[in-house]
This record gives structure tokens, sequence and C-alpha cells, in this order.
């Protein structure tokens, strides 16, 4: 897999939503996997994360931000680090440009 650059934060970003993430009565473990961890352990992991990201209110917000600012590291808005990597790669992300709604175009499109 490609080595992607640290999180570029958009500069239209917004905060509020992650006030009302689900995530924030879950372990933050649960969303960011430890060094080395593979096979089922990750996918158990991983699912358990999309799960909490599936019930929650700012899902879209959430996975938008992460596209958009190309967070390297986690689960964010249901997406795991591989998924937003198969977005990155098929949309060139360059294409829809980093506004509000952009990444969610780009895992519509894809997705």
């Amino acid at each position: 897999m490609p080595q992607q650059p640290l999180a570029q934060v958009p500069v239209d970003a917004t905060w509020e939503w992650q006030e009302h993430g689900a995530c924030r009565e879950a372990d933050t473990a649960l969303f960011f996997h430890p060094q080395n961890e593979r096979g089922l352990s990750r996918i158990r992991r991983d699912r358990a994360a999309k799960s909490v990201c599936a019930r929650c209110e700012v899902r879209l917000e959430c996975a938008d931000y992460a596209i958009r600012a190309r967070e390297p590291y986690g689960v964010w808005g249901g997406l795991t680090e591989e998924e937003r990597e198969r977005i990155y790669v098929k949309a060139a992300l360059t294409t829809y440009g980093r506004e509000k709604g952009a990444g969610l175009r780009a895992a519509v499109d894809l997705l």
C-alpha cells in the first residue's frame, strides 16, 4: 500500500459534528489498530468500530472529513484506512477537490 502523507486538514473543516459522534462513548483503541495488528484480530476490531459508526448520527460528516483530510490512520465514518486508500487511488481525489462534500461524492461514486 502506498505511504500516505499526514492528514491535511481542509481549510473549511468544522468540528462541531465531533461532539455528537457515537465514538465518544467508545474506547478510542477500537478505532486505531495497534502496531503490527493483522489478520482476524484486525478484522474483528475494524468490524466492532464500524458497528459503532453504523449507529452514529454524524457518520457522513466524519467520513467526508476523513477522506478530504486524507486521514492516514483509523476507522472514520465507518471507513477503514484501506477503504479510504482505495477511494484515493480510484478517484484521484484532486478531481473532486477538497471542498465540503467532496469526500462523500468520491466515496459514493466508488464504493
